[in-house]
């Protein structure tokens, strides 16, 4: 009962000394006409401390007197930094107002880079989220307290790795290795991993490279700001209003408590914060709860709020407790008793709602004018897990100037995915215009983005050359055959206009048939882009038998390859 009652303290103090947004943020005055800001900061961190499990111990608490390394410390139920912002606004390093806050609000330079380049990117990526820096720094602060100080290179990648507790069912889910020991250093069990703390399946779903050097790394300060603030904005959330910042965080971690320290720093950094140098402990306030390299008790290493399956940076359950997915739009209200915490608490439902739209198969088809597609564009909807989301609608556009149109002339479509979560688009005609076009995928009513598919309309060409006429082409030696050669290109059975054919007697052939002579009196023996009209014919120029007797062979050739050999013969 102790326990309970120590969490239930624990919320109503963090509620207190945090606020809400809903209700303005921080209220400075309003706390200090009971207590002082001290006092109110110590009662919420002793509320917080009584809400760990027992025998937690928080960093720099003694843990090294234990067996082992300094990091053979047993986690608690939410190892995530307790420590609350000061309750006065801060003020910029230099001013002179009593009880200036500019040591807790600085932010070392690499990582407030880091924050504020990934929220400018993904606000082009993903206009919708709305999503801030400061809402980077304050989770940050809470997992990392800024990736220890700032304790990275100059590339943003920590000096030391920073790592969850071993994952191997030891008062924590058990999740046997997924990444082969390349993050964690553990090829039997997973641990969390880096300054955003990221398990490693989870970072390989949504590992990004943030820093454009060409790899994809949860050390690096810039790749896991990005990576994070792109799960924030998963499920087509809009973290500009409360619901969608609360679902957000929750989805992180869900936990009542852990909600209101990171909003409580959001709200604390969006009223003033300044750079301060890298891996200057001095200015940064000893932050509980933050792990050393290999550390057992690493940032919510350990906190409850993640199934052991789950594809989210939030850590998993311990074994046994239940799991009670739900809704994305609905984690539940942070101000439930029971939905964070204690022994009633549930894990942050995974988004089970469209999350993505993603290509499957071929992004680029190609068809003949005048004839239908062979392929056909296919997309998944997919969950934040990856899971394909059945009953999902799609709507398929035919973009660009073309005649392609779907059946009926129709330029769009809309198709339902099945229970693999993919929509196939409808046959796909492609007209009589040539050139290339699109094919757009969207789920309408998400923001999702679109999938784009390349499209090509291409001329026919001929399979098949054949001559019209079965009449044998004989001519006497120095005379001239009667009947021209004529050929008939088709393509499957109908004829092909404007298909480019060549006819030759060879090389070889100097003294043979020939198509009449050239200014210089040169018996021509080739002809070159000799064109079929409409109904897919050509007739030759009249041909010359030549001075030599024998038999000839006159080959055609369409473009594309189809061809014909007429047997041409001048008698002595």
């Amino acid at each position: 009962m102790a326990r309970i009652r120590g969490r239930h303290a624990a919320r109503r103090a963090a509620t207190t000394a945090a606020g809400h947004r809903r209700r303005g943020g921080l209220r400075s005055a309003r706390y200090r006409r009971g207590l002082g800001g001290t006092a109110v900061a110590a009662v919420v961190m002793a509320a917080l401390t009584a809400s760990q499990a027992p025998g937690v111990e928080l960093a720099g608490d003694g843990g090294a007197d234990r067996p082992g390394s300094a990091g053979d410390r047993t986690p608690g139920d939410d190892e995530y930094a307790t420590e609350l912002p000061p309750l006065e606004s801060p003020h910029p390093p230099g001013t002179s107002e009593p009880g200036g806050s500019e040591n807790t609000s600085g932010i070392p330079a690499s990582v407030l880079a880091a924050y504020q380049k990934a929220a400018r990117s993904l606000a082009s990526r993903t206009p919708g989220c709305g999503l801030r820096w400061e809402l980077l720094a304050g989770i940050g602060k809470v997992e990392s307290g800024h990736a220890r100080g700032g304790a990275v290179d100059k590339d943003g990648t920590t000096l030391r790795p920073i790592l969850g507790p071993v994952l191997n069912g030891n008062g924590f889910a058990r999740i046997k290795d997924t990444d082969g020991g390349r993050w964690d250093s553990d090829t039997t069990y997973d641990r969390a991993v880096g300054p955003l703390q990221f398990i490693p399946s989870t970072w390989d779903r949504w590992g990004v490279d943030g820093n454009g050097d060409g790899r994809k790394d949860p050390n690096n300060i810039h790749d896991a700001a990005l990576a994070a603030g792109g799960y924030l904005c998963a499920d087509g959330r809009d973290l500009s209003t409360g619901a969608g910042l609360d679902r957000a965080v929750l989805s992180y971690n869900n936990s009542s408590d852990y909600l209101r320290t990171v909003l409580a720093w959001f709200e604390y950094y969006r009223k003033g914060t300044h750079a301060v140098p890298d891996r200057d402990l001095s200015v940064l306030p000893t932050t509980p709860g933050v792990g050393e390299s290999g550390s057992g008790s690493s940032p919510g290493a350990g906190r409850r709020g993640a199934d052991p399956a789950d594809d989210r940076p939030g850590k998993p359950n311990r074994p046994g407790e239940p799991s009670k997915p739900g809704k994305p739009d609905e984690p539940g209200d942070p101000d439930e008793p029971g939905d964070g915490d204690d022994g009633g608490g549930k894990p942050s439902p995974e988004p089970t709602g469209p999350h993505a739209i993603e290509r499957v198969g071929a992004g680029k088809f190609t068809a003949v004018a005048g004839e239908d597609f062979t392929g056909h564009p296919v997309v998944r909807v997919e969950t934040a897990k990856g899971k394909g989301v059945k009953g999902v609608e799609v709507r398929f556009e035919v973009r660009g100037e073309t005649e392609a149109a779907f059946e009926g002339g129709a330029r769009s479509a809309t198709v339902t995915t099945d229970a693999q979560g993919d929509a196939t688009a409808p046959a796909l005609g492609a007209g009589g215009r040539t050139g290339d076009f699109t094919v757009r995928a969207t789920v309408p009513g998400k923001k999702l983005g679109s999938v784009d598919f390349t499209a090509s309309v291409t001329a026919p060409r001929a399979d098949t050359l054949a001559r019209t006429s079965d009449v044998a082409l004989e001519a006497g030696k120095g005379g001239k055959f009667a009947e021209a050669v004529e050929v008939k290109a088709t393509r499957k059975g109908k004829a092909v206009a404007n298909t480019t054919l060549t006819a030759t007697f060879g090389d070889e052939e100097e003294a043979g048939p020939y198509f009449g002579k050239d200014e210089q009196g040169t018996p021509i023996r080739r002809l070159a882009d000799l064109k079929t009209g409409a109904d897919g014919v050509v007739a030759l120029p009249e041909l010359f038998a030549g001075d030599r007797p024998g038999t000839y062979t006159l080959t055609l050739t369409a473009e594309g390859g189809a061809g014909v050999q007429v047997k041409v013969v001048v008698k002595g």
